[in-house]
C-alpha cells in the first residue's frame, strides 16, 4: 500500500493544498529510496500514519468540514457551548420580555379628533324612526312610526331619516345638503375617519340619511313627477294654537298629533340637492356593488325630475320659505351634475357643469355680498371647489378647460377673502369671520369656509402646488391652514367668553340647547303639546347633554345668550353640524393629505379632445 493512496477513513491523506517546495520533497525523497521501495507490513504502516507519540495508543477520530479536519471530541465540545448559550440567550431573553415595564403612554388625541368624535354623536340624536340598538343616545328611543302613513294623501312610509333642529319637522333640503357633505368628507378623509374609529359610524349616518331619501320618491323608476319635500309642519301664524311641530314642545317619541306631508311636483333645488346626495353616497359605498348602483339610479332620476321641472321648492308662502327658503336652483344644477358625473362617469354630466351660461345664472361672474359662502342654500362655493379638484388631478383638457380654469381662479378668489387682509368679511373683535355679515346663526357658514379652505390646501398640497395668488402675492398653503385652525379653535373655546359652542366639549358650554328631546327629561311622563312648555320656560340645564351639538354660534359682538327660547343663539341644526364634522376630520390627525383617487373610481381615463382648426386665415 502507498503512503499515497487513500486514508483509512477513504478520502486522500493531503486534503488542503501541499505547501511543500520541489527542492524539500527532493531532499526528503534522498533520505531513504531504497527503504521506500520495500514493502511495508501492516505493523510498519501504522506507525507511518501515527503521529509522534500516538504509537500504541487508541487511535483519534476526525471531523472533516471542508479544508479543515478538526477532533470530533473538539467538534462536540464547540457545537455544545454553542448550542448552550443559544438556549441561555433565548431563556435572558424570555425573562427579558416577561418582566412588565412602563411604556410610553400613547399621546392623546387632537382637540379636533376629541370634537370630531362628539360631533358625530349628534347626527344620532337627531333619528327619526325606530332608532337602531347601538344609537348610544340612552335619552332618544323610537319615534313617529307613523309618517306617511297617516296621511291620506300619501298613505306611504316615510319613516326614518333626521330631524333638522330642535324640533321635529324633517326638511329634505337642508338634510340633503348635510348628507352631500358628510359624504365629501368621507370621500376625501376615510383613512383619518378609519385612523380614529369613526369610518363606520359616519357611513352609517350618511346610510341612514341616504335609505330614507330613497322613500321620498319612486326610487325604481326611470321618471318621477313628484318628491316629499318635508314631513311635520311648522305653520307659526299668529295666534294658532293648532298643534304643530313648532307650537308644540314635546318629545317626538310622545308626538300623537298630525304629521302632514308636503309633496312637490317642480322643485329643481330640492331634487338636484338631492341627487348630489345619493350621488355622493354611491361613491362612499361603492364596495357594495348592488347598494352604490341603487343610489346612483335614484340620483339619475332626481337629476332629470330636477332638470325636467323648473321650480324653487319653497317658492310661495310655505314652511319651507320661512326657514328653509332657497333664492335658486341654478347653483344646484351646477353643484348636482358635479357630483353626477364624479358618480357615473358620464361626461354629460360635466358638460353642463361647465357650461357657461349655467355657471352665468349661478352667479359665477358676479360678487356681490354672499359670493364665496358656502351654505345649504348656496352651493356654487361647494361647485367650484369640487370642480378645481378635477382640474387639478385629472386635467380634463378641451373642452372642459376654460370653464375649469374660471372656477379654479374663482376659488382662489374666494380663499383669498377668507384673508383678514382683504376686508371681504369683517371679523369680530375675537377673531370670528362674519360670513353672513353681522347676522344671527353665523357658526354653519364659518365652519363650511373652515372646511374648504382644509381641504383647498390638501388639493393643493397634493398637487405638489405650495400655494396660490392673491393678486401679486403669493400664500402658503399653511395660511388657509391656519385660517381654518382659528376659526374652529374659536368655536371650541380659543374666545373672549372661553366658551365652547359645541356641547359636551371642554367645560363651559351651553347648558339650554334649544331642543325638545334634551330639554325634556325621559322620565316615563308623556308630557303633552302644553304639558312641556315648562321644561321649554325652565331656567334650569336640559337634563339631557346632546353631546356634539354646534349651536348657532354668538352675535357680532362676540356675546351669547344660553337661553333656550333664543334659537338663534342656542339651536343645533344638522347642516351646521355636517359643516363642523367634515371640518374637524380635515384638521385632525398629525398629517395632511386627500384620498386622490377614490374621488374618480367611476370616473373613465380621460383622452382631451382636440380643439378645433382655426378658422382658415383672410387678408
Amino acid at each position: 500500500m502507498s503512503m499515497y493512496g487513500r486514508d483509512p477513513w477513504g478520502g486522500p491523506l493531503e486534503i488542503c493544498p501541499d505547501s511543500a517546495t520541489d527542492d524539500d520533497r527532493s531532499r526528503n525523497l534522498d533520505i531513504d529510496r531504497g527503504a521506500l521501495s520495500r514493502t511495508l507490513d501492516e505493523t510498519q504502516q501504522s506507525w507511518l500514519l501515527a503521529g509522534p507519540g500516538d504509537q500504541g495508543r487508541k487511535k483519534k477520530k476526525y471531523v472533516d468540514i471542508g479544508c479543515l479536519v478538526v477532533s470530533r471530541k473538539l467538534f462536540v465540545w464547540t457545537l455544545g457551548v454553542l448550542l448552550a448559550a443559544a438556549v441561555f440567550a433565548g431563556v435572558v431573553a424570555g425573562i427579558a420580555k416577561a418582566i412588565p415595564r412602563r411604556h410610553r403612554p400613547t399621546p392623546p388625541p387632537d382637540e379636533y379628533t376629541v370634537a370630531l368624535h362628539k360631533a358625530l354623536m349628534f347626527f344620532n340624536a337627531q333619528r327619526s324612526g325606530k332608532l337602531p340598538k347601538h344609537n348610544n343616545v340612552h335619552w332618544r328611543g323610537n319615534s313617529c312610526l307613523k309618517d306617511g302613513l297617516s296621511d291620506p294623501a300619501v298613505r306611504r312610509s316615510l319613516v326614518g331619516g333626521y330631524y333638522n333642529g330642535g324640533d321635529a319637522v324633517k326638511y329634505n333640503f337642508p338634510a340633503a345638503f348635510s348628507m352631500t357633505l358628510l359624504s365629501w368628507s368621507v370621500i376625501e378623509y376615510s383613512a383619518k375617519y378609519e385612523a380614529v374609529g369613526e369610518l363606520g359610524h359616519v357611513r352609517d349616518i350618511i346610510k341612514w340619511g341616504a335609505d330614507y331619501f330613497l322613500k321620498t320618491f319612486n326610487s325604481t323608476a326611470d321618471s318621477i313627477d313628484r318628491v316629499v319635500a318635508q314631513v311635520g309642519s311648522a305653520a307659526t301664524s299668529p295666534g294658532s294654537t293648532q298643534p304643530n311641530d313648532k307650537y308644540c314642545w314635546m318629545r317626538p317619541e310622545d308626538i300623537d298629533y298630525p304629521r302632514p306631508v308636503v309633496e312637490c311636483h317642480a322643485c329643481s333645488d330640492l331634487a338636484a340637492e338631492m341627487a348630489a346626495a345619493l350621488a355622493a353616497a354611491s361613491i362612499v359605498f361603492k364596495d357594495n356593488k348592488a347598494y352604490s348602483q341603487k343610489l346612483v339610479h335614484g340620483a339619475a332620476t332626481l337629476f332629470q325630475f330636477a332638470r325636467d321641472r323648473r321650480g324653487r321648492y319653497s317658492a310661495g308662502g310655505s314652511d319651507a320659505a320661512k326657514f328653509y327658503n332657497s333664492t335658486s336652483y341654478w347653483d344646484e344644477f351646477v353643484w348636482g351634475s358635479s357630483w353626477m358625473y364624479l358618480a357615473t362617469g358620464n361626461s354629460s354630466y360635466l358638460t353642463l357643469a361647465t357650461h357657461p351660461k349655467l355657471a352665468k345664472h349661478a352667479g359665477a361672474f358676479w360678487g356681490g355680498p354672499d359670493y364665496g359662502v358656502f351654505s345649504w342654500d348656496n352651493k356654487l362655493t361647494g361647485a367650484q371647489v369640487l370642480l378645481s379638484r378635477l382640474r387639478l388631478f385629472l386635467s380634463p383638457g378641451y373642452p372642459y378647460e376654460e370653464m375649469l380654469r374660471t372656477f379654479h381662479n374663482q376659488t382662489s378668489i374666494i380663499m383669498c377673502s377668507y384673508l383678514p387682509i382683504f376686508k371681504s368679511f369683517n371679523r369680530t373683535k375675537g377673531g370670528l369671520i362674519q360670513l353672513n355679515h353681522g347676522k344671527p346663526q353665523p357658526l354653519q357658514y364659518v365652519v363650511n369656509a373652515a372646511f374648504l379652505a382644509s381641504v383647498f390646501s390638501d388639493y393643493l398640497e397634493a398637487a405638489d402646488t405650495p400655494g396660490w395668488y392673491c393678486g401679486p402675492h403669493f400664500y402658503s398653503i399653511e395660511v388657509l391652514r391656519s385660517f381654518a385652525r382659528t376659526q374652529i379653535e374659536y368655536i371650541l373655546g380659543k374666545n373672549p367668553l372661553k366658551m365652547s359652542y359645541v356641547v359636551g366639549f371642554g367645560n363651559h358650554y351651553p347648558k339650554h340647547v334649544h331642543h325638545r328631546s334634551a330639554s325634556i327629561p325621559k322620565n316615563g311622563v308623556h308630557y303633552g303639546c302644553k304639558g312641556g312648555w315648562k321644561w321649554r320656560d325652565t331656567k334650569k340645564p336640559n337634563p339631557n347633554i346632546i353631546h356634539g351639538a354646534m349651536v348657532a354660534g354668538p352675535d357680532r359682538h362676540d356675546g351669547f345668550k344660553d337661553v333656550r327660547k333664543n334659537y338663534n343663539y342656542t339651536e343645533a341644526t344638522l347642516a351646521g353640524n355636517a359643516g363642523l364634522v367634515a371640518a374637524l376630520v380635515a384638521l385632525s390627525g398629525e398629517g395632511h393629505g386627500v384620498d386622490k383617487n377614490t374621488m374618480f373610481s367611476a370616473v373613465p381615463p380621460m383622452f382631451p379632445s382636440p380643439p378645433p382648426p382655426p378658422a382658415p386665415w383672410k387678408p
